[in-house]
């Protein structure tokens, strides 16, 4: 049905609704959304995120409003601390779409809102993640855990 991914996969819970368009159950919004090609990836990306990772399920949420330049944006996923602030940006794009500094350019603007030390950008088939030390961005070779994202330090 959809590419197949550079991510471990996982119970899928998928329905046709009134209007024939294939929804997706998303276990942390609790609600049946329309499952498009980023989506397939939020899925799965964020599955990965819980059972890979160890981050908590209840410390991640699915498009997060925020407010950008008098604009509306939503960030992909949000994951928190133990004490709900922010810890880490995920954007994701379909896996067609090539990963460029302007996706990063993207996920950073947010980040001047949201104020997290890390950012990941994955289009479900390629991963990059980096850490915000309050001046620049370092780029590490693998996603960290949720206790090494709490602990890690540049």
């Amino acid at each position: 049905m959809f590419d197949q991914l550079n991510l471990p996969p996982y119970d899928i819970q998928l329905r046709k609704s009134d209007t024939q368009a294939i929804e997706v159950f998303d276990t942390f919004r609790s609600k049946w959304v329309v499952l498009t090609p980023e989506e397939w990836v939020r899925q799965h990306f964020a599955h990965f995120l819980v059972s890979e990772c160890g981050v908590p399920a209840s410390f991640l949420a699915n498009e997060v409003g925020l407010k950008l330049n008098n604009t509306r944006r939503r960030c992909d996923t949000v994951i928190y601390r133990r004490n709900l602030q922010p810890l880490c940006i995920v954007e994701y794009k379909r896996p067609t779409v090539v990963i460029t500094s302007a996706v990063f350019d993207q996920i950073a603007r947010y980040n001047m809102v949201l104020g997290c030390p890390w950012l990941i950008v994955s289009n479900g088939l390629n991963h990059y993640v980096c850490k915000f030390d309050g001046q620049q961005y370092h780029f590490l070779p693998q996603i960290p855990s949720y206790q090494q994202m709490n602990e890690y330090n540049i």
